[in-house]
């Protein structure tokens, strides 16, 4: 069974970014510069990852 997933690498930092910004990194289960998550391609993670698209960079990946 093919599972869209979205690879989520956190490239730049959350220092002084709104606490709402910072809230969804750490949701997202980034925790600093070069970490990186595989996360469902779901509405809610995607409308996570559209608040902090330019923090982050994404991937499409099937598993």
């Amino acid at each position: 069974m093919n599972t869209q997933k979205l690879e989520v690498k956190q490239v730049r930092s959350e220092i002084g970014r709104p606490h709402p910004q910072r809230k969804v990194l750490a949701g997202l289960g980034l925790r600093g510069i070069g970490s990186s998550v595989l996360v469902d391609n779901t509405p809610s993670f995607r409308g996570m990852i559209k608040k902090v698209m330019h923090l982050v960079e994404v991937q499409e990946k099937t598993s």
